[in-house]
Parts: C-alpha cells; structure tokens; sequence
C-alpha cells in the first residue's frame, strides 16, 4: 500500500525557517510530479510548490525566493525548505504526488495526512 507522510511542522517565529519533508511508501514503482499545497482556516487550498521527476520546479508568486523543494529519487522523499517565514505562511501543509506502484502500468494520485506549520511570536 503506497502511503504518503509529511514531517517537520511546527512552531516558529517570524523570519525563521522550517524544513517539511515528504516520505512516500510501499512498493513505489516510480514518482511522478510532486507538489505542495498549504490551507489555511477558512482558505482554499493553495498549490505552493512543484518538482517534476527531472527535478524542474514552480512557485506560488507568494513563496518564490523564499521557499526551495527538492526531491531525492533513490529515497522517494520530497522536502520544502521554507526560509524568511511570515504570519501569513501559517497554513496546514499537504504533500500530494502521481506514483506508480511496483505491479501497476499507471499513475495513481495520492495526498499526504498534512503537517501545521504556525508562524508567530
């Protein structure tokens, strides 16, 4: 069964930084595009970030130069680094990935639990 689990949320002030990584399990055949996305209380979900499997990459207008993602391939992880964080960050954070299992011949959509990262004093 092919899970998705994000990590690293938490508390922190202003203009401080926070890493979030996604892990992907199972029997993962191959990860496609990878993004996250990020709601706040009473806000539509938001898309963040994305990384392709060649590893391109695309911001929200909101985050670019202030958050990075990557990915490592030969451990289906997927991190957000997200640095000069403001109040407005505050949001619960989701890891959502196209992956194909190890006996499929088709992608498959999956989302993360979610992680809370709260920006404050």
């Amino acid at each position: 069964q092919v899970q998705l689990v994000e990590s690293g949320g938490g508390l922190v002030q202003p203009g401080g930084s926070v890493r979030l990584s996604c892990a992907a399990s199972g029997s993962i055949g191959s990860i496609a595009v990878v993004g996250w996305y990020r709601q706040a209380p009473g806000k539509q979900r938001e898309l963040v970030a994305t990384i392709t499997v060649g590893g391109g990459t695309s911001y929200a207008a909101s985050v670019e130069g202030r958050f990075t993602i990557s990915r490592d391939n030969t451990k289906n992880t997927v991190s957000l680094q997200m640095n000069s964080l403001k109040p407005e960050d505050t949001a619960d954070y989701y890891c959502n990935a196209d992956i194909r299992d190890s006996s499929s011949w088709y992608y498959r959509n999956y989302w993360g639990q979610g992680t809370q990262v709260t920006v404050s004093s």
